[in-house]
């Protein structure tokens, strides 16, 4: 396979599996305030992903280690061009981290009411801004000739990438709903299913208000409605989407976030797919667009990671696999402890 083809596939699975793992995570975060009626409640919200948060930010990592080593000028344009976005996704994430590990080293109300709004903050947040920044990349910055962003920091914060990002806090909402009502049990494992019933509907209608407004002005959606390789994966995402308040009346939340996942993975697929080979677009001239061809590394770095990514990716999908069987049990109410 060619390598250039082989790096991009594996950053998409890389962002995908971000984003269905962390997609939850976030989720969580950002129902804190509107599910957990106590503190307790709350305490149990946020041991839900205690043993998994952390690792699944693993992927963002390795994610942004393989565009920084496999395509370089595009690491560099993506950082210079979404510098605002990158900073406050790297500051959420760091009061996100810091309100886990410090709202129980006291027990006063407003130290903790403080703390669990800070970990609302760094949950919406990074998912709003990924939004950004995914519209932004398929419907196009001012990049030059050079590959030099020459835009403003205000530049991708336009209504269509707006619009993108309030439908991914969206879907990480309804994501999380469903996690949580698999994770625990007790009134707010029932609490959590009419969370999920609720925010679906919202969610569908952002969604298909974003997808609406894609196909106009975005040649990526309008490629991936209509191209008839790419059409049928849409398809199955809205077929996904659409099944969940069913399986959620059944009770079935297993299924529900089997579907939740698989319009993550397929949103994913069915826009790299159909920007390929672009991973960057130009909004000045489609000649300054960057591909997988112009933005990448040499042919001898791609071949060294290839060797390093076959010896140390399948490591790592180990230990994560084995952290979330070891974690399966449900969070009961009368054994929460301090994560």
């Amino acid at each position: 396979m060619d390598l250039q083809i082989l790096w991009i596939t594996l950053i998409v699975i890389l962002f995908t599996g971000f984003f269905v793992l962390e997609g939850f995570d976030y989720g969580v975060g950002i129902l804190l305030p509107f599910l957990g009626k106590s503190d307790s409640e709350r305490r149990m919200i946020i041991n839900s992903i205690g043993p998994f948060w952390d690792g699944n930010e693993v992927w963002l990592i390795a994610a942004g280690g393989a565009i920084f080593a496999a395509f370089p000028d595009w690491y560099a344009t993506m950082f210079s061009g979404f510098y605002l976005e990158m900073f406050l996704i790297l500051l959420a994430l760091i009061l996100r981290g810091a309100a886990i590990e410090f709202r129980s080293m006291r027990e006063q109300t407003h130290w903790r009411a403080l703390w669990d709004g800070l970990f609302f903050v760094g949950s919406a947040l990074p998912g709003f801004l990924w939004g950004v920044i995914v519209a932004n990349m398929i419907h196009g910055v001012p990049i030059d000739a050079h590959m030099n962003y020459v835009g403003t920091l205000l530049t991708p914060f336009n209504p269509f990438a707006l619009l993108c990002g309030l439908a991914v806090v969206m879907l990480f909402a309804l994501h999380g709903a469903i996690f949580l009502s698999l994770r625990i049990e007790g009134p707010l494992m029932a609490r959590s299913e009419r969370a999920a019933r609720r925010i679906w509907l919202p969610a569908l209608v952002v969604f298909l208000l974003f997808v609406t407004m894609g196909f106009f002005n975005t040649a990526v959606i309008h490629h991936m409605l209509l191209d008839a390789k790419v059409m049928p994966l849409g398809y199955a995402m809205l077929a996904a989407l659409i099944a969940i308040p069913l399986l959620l009346r059944r009770h079935h939340s297993g299924w529900a976030f089997i579907m939740t996942t698989i319009t993550i993975v397929l949103a994913s697929l069915s826009l790299g797919v159909s920007a390929f080979p672009n991973i960057m677009i130009s909004s000045l001239n489609p000649a300054w667009t960057l591909t997988v061809r112009n933005a990448s590394s040499s042919p001898y770095t791609l071949t060294v990671m290839s060797w390093l990514a076959l010896t140390i990716v399948p490591i790592v999908l180990l230990y994560q696999g084995w952290n979330y069987w070891v974690f399966k049990q449900r969070i009961q109410p009368h054994k929460i402890g301090h994560y």
